[in-house]
C-alpha cells in the first residue's frame, strides 16, 4: 500500500518528482533494453538483421501504440475515480477496462498476425530482409496479449500513484531479456527469432509482477459484479481511450510512410533510420515520462477539482522537459558519430546517421514539450485535441517526406520528424492554455509565475 499515492494533497514538486523518477527509470530501462537488443542484433547478426528488426518498428508502433493509447485513456478515468475517493466507481471502471482490454488483445493479435505480410509489402520491404522481418513479427505479435496486459496493468498502477512496481517489473524483465537475447543469439544461434522470443518472455514476467501488485490492493480487488457494468461505463472508457488510441495509430501510419520511403533508399538507409529511431525514442524518454507523470497527476487532481494544482504540476514537468533537451539534444548535436558507431558497423549507414542526429537533436525540444502539453490535456479527459494533433503529425510527416525525399534523400526523414513535432506541439499548447484559463478563471495568466512556480507548489 505504501507505493500508492494520493496526489491531490501535499507539495506538488515533491509529489511529482517522487512519482517521476521510478517512472523515468522504468521507461528508460524499457528503451535501454530495446536499444541494447538492437545493438546485440546489429553486432551479432549484421546489418541486414538489424534492418529487419528495425523495419518492424513502425508496424509494431501501429498495433501496440493503439493498445497503449487505449490503456492510457482508460487509466485517466481510473485516476479520476481514485482522486475522487469513489471506490464504487473505481471498481466499476476497473472491471470494464479489463474486459475491454481482453477484447482488444484478441482482435489486435488476429489482425497483426494475419496482416503482417501485407503490412511489410506496403512498406516496400527489401526482399533480402523480408523473411527475417516476418519471423520476428509473427513471434512478437503472437505474444501481443502479454504486451497489452503489461501496459494495461502498469497504467492502472500509475493511476494509483504507484510508479515503483512497474519499475521493479521492468528491472526484472530487462535483465531477463538481455540474458535471453545473448543466450538465444550467441549460444543457440536462433537469429532474429531468438530476439523476438526473449522480448515476449520478458513481457510475461513484467505482466505477472504488475498483476500480483494490483491483486494485493484491497480497493482494487474485484468481484464478479464489478465486471457486469452499465453500457455508460464502457462508453465513457471508449470515449476517452479511443481518441488516444487513434492518435497513436495515426502517428504510426505517418511513421510507416516514412519507413516506406526509407526502405526505397536501400538497406543502408533502413539500418541508419533504425539506429536513429532508437536514439530518438531513448532521448525523448525523460520528457515522455514527464508527460506520463503529469497525466496521472492531472487525472487525480481534476477528479477532485484541483485545477490550480494541475497547472502548477504542468510547470514542474515542463522544467523536466527543458532539462532533458539541454542534455540529450546537445549530445545528439555534438557527438553524432560516436552515437552512430555504437549500433552501426558499416561506414555508409554511419554517414547517414551522422547527418540525421544533429538536425533532429537541435529541435527535439519541440517533441519534449509536446509530450507534456498533450499528456496534461489527456489527464484532464480532453482527448480530442491530442487526437487532432496526431492527424497533424501524420499530415506534416507524410507531406514533407513525399515532397523532399526525391531532392534531399535520407535527410527528408529528419525534416519530416521536426515538422510533425512542431505542428502537434503548437496545437496542444494553445488548446491547453485555453482549457486552463477556463478551469482557473480567477488567476490572470499575464501574472502567472512561469519563472517562479515554486511559490505555488504547496497549494
Amino acid at each position: 500500500m505504501s507505493h500508492v499515492k494520493n496526489m491531490t494533497e501535499g507539495n506538488i514538486r515533491k509529489i511529482i518528482l517522487a512519482f517521476y523518477f521510478p517512472l523515468f527509470m522504468t521507461n528508460m530501462l524499457q528503451q535501454l533494453y530495446t536499444f541494447v537488443d538492437a545493438t546485440i542484433v546489429g553486432k551479432g547478426l549484421g546489418t541486414d538483421s538489424l534492418a529487419a528488426v528495425g523495419n518492424m518498428g513502425s508496424v509494431s508502433f501501429l498495433i501496440i501504440g493503439f493498445s497503449i493509447g487505449l490503456a492510457n485513456g482508460f487509466s485517466v478515468l481510473i485516476a479520476n475515480a481514485f482522486g475522487a475517493k469513489d471506490e464504487t466507481r473505481l471498481k466499476q471502471t476497473l472491471g470494464a477496462a479489463i474486459k475491454l482490454a481482453v477484447i482488444v488483445a484478441v482482435l489486435l493479435t488476429a489482425i497483426s498476425v494475419s496482416g503482417l505480410r501485407v503490412f511489410l509489402q506496403l512498406l516496400q520491404t527489401d526482399p533480402s530482409i523480408m523473411g527475417e522481418s516476418l519471423i520476428y513479427g509473427y513471434i512478437l505479435f503472437g505474444g501481443l496479449v502479454f504486451t497489452i496486459s503489461y501496459n494495461m496493468s502498469a497504467c492502472i498502477l500509475r493511476a494509483f500513484g504507484d510508479s515503483r512496481t512497474p519499475l521493479t517489473a521492468i528491472i526484472v524483465s530487462s535483465v531477463l531479456n538481455l540474458a535471453l537475447d545473448s543466450l538465444f543469439i550467441f549460444v543457440f544461434r536462433m537469429g532474429v527469432a531468438g530476439a523476438a522470443i526473449a522480448t515476449v518472455l520478458s513481457q510475461v514476467v513484467a505482466t505477472l509482477i504488475c498483476i500480483r501488485r494490483i491483486l494485493s490492493l484491497s480497493f482494487a480487488r474485484l468481484k464478479r459484479e464489478n465486471f457486469s457494468n452499465e453500457r455508460s461505463v464502457y462508453v465513457k472508457l471508449l470515449k476517452n481511450g479511443v481518441p488516444m488510441a487513434i492518435m497513436n495509430s495515426i502517428t504510426a501510419i505517418g511513421c510507416m510512410v516514412v519507413q516506406y520511403f526509407v526502405n526505397g533508399l536501400g538497406v543502408a538507409c533502413t539500418a541508419a533510420y533504425s539506429a536513429c529511431s532508437k536514439y530518438l525514442n531513448l532521448f525523448m524518454m525523460p520528457a515522455c515520462t514527464a508527460g506520463h507523470a503529469v497525466s496521472a497527476f492531472a487525472g487525480q487532481n481534476s477528479g477532485s477539482g484541483r485545477y490550480d494544482r494541475v497547472r502548477s504540476g504542468l510547470y514542474v514537468c515542463l522544467g523536466i522537459a527543458l532539462a532533458a533537451f539541454l542534455v540529450l539534444g546537445s549530445l545528439m548535436m555534438f557527438a553524432p558519430e560516436w552515437l552512430a558507431r555504437i549500433i552501426l558497423t558499416d561506414d555508409v549507414s554511419v554517414g547517414y546517421a551522422v547527418r540525421f542526429l544533429p538536425t533532429a537533436g537541435a529541435m527535439i525540444w519541440s517533441v519534449d514539450f509536446l509530450f507534456v502539453f498533450r499528456s496534461t490535456l489527456q489527464g484532464l479527459s480532453k482527448p480530442l485535441a491530442p487526437m487532432l494533433s496526431g492527424i497533424i503529425e501524420m499530415a506534416l510527416r507524410v507531406s514533407i517526406i513525399v515532397v523532399f525525399s526525391g531532392s534531399i534523400g535520407f535527410m527528408a526523414t529528419a525534416y519530416a520528424e521536426i515538422g510533425a513535432w512542431l505542428g502537434a506541439m503548437l496545437l496542444n499548447m494553445v488548446v491547453l492554455l485555453i482549457e486552463l484559463r477556463k478551469k482557473c478563471p480567477r488567476t490572470s495568466w499575464r501574472t502567472t509565475r512561469w519563472l517562479h512556480p515554486g511559490k505555488m507548489l504547496s497549494r
